[in-house]
């Protein structure tokens, strides 16, 4: 069996990861899948949340919001439909992001989409930690 296994995350604008990957953990609506090589084929769709996978022994981390993953026993493939590497979260925004739905959430407003808040609260603080290990690596 293989050591590695193709992994590559694309957004509708790029491609982000294409990379040998040792394991890979990706958060699934059920809960977070870890991947190894050989792993039995399955597709999923994606929630908010962090990936994390180990290439040539570094570990790498990225902030995931919505889409799917295709895997099989030699390559994953995940589409989502926004990704960021920490070093790219823009964390002043990503406050302004988390503090708007935590008020759309906190108010008695009947016009508020609760669920839509709920996931922008939790996209924010999700890219908020992943930046935030960033720049405390600095």
């Amino acid at each position: 069996m293989a050591d590695t296994f193709q992994l590559e995350i694309v957004t509708p604008s790029r491609l982000l990861v294409k990379d040998a990957a040792e394991e890979a953990q990706i958060p699934a609506l059920g809960g977070y899948l870890g991947i190894l090589p050989g792993h039995a084929p399955l597709i999923t769709e994606l929630s908010v949340g962090v990936i994390t996978y180990k290439a040539g022994g570094a570990e790498h981390t990225l902030s995931v919001a919505w889409g799917f993953a295709e895997v099989l026993q030699d390559k994953v493939t995940i589409l989502a439909e926004a990704a960021e590497r920490p070093q790219e979260i823009d964390i002043e925004r990503a406050q302004k992001a988390r503090d708007r739905a935590d008020q759309r959430l906190k108010s008695n407003d009947t016009q508020v989409d609760y669920k839509r808040a709920e996931d922008a609260l939790q996209r924010a603080e999700t890219r908020l930690s992943i930046a935030k290990d960033v720049a405390k690596e600095k």
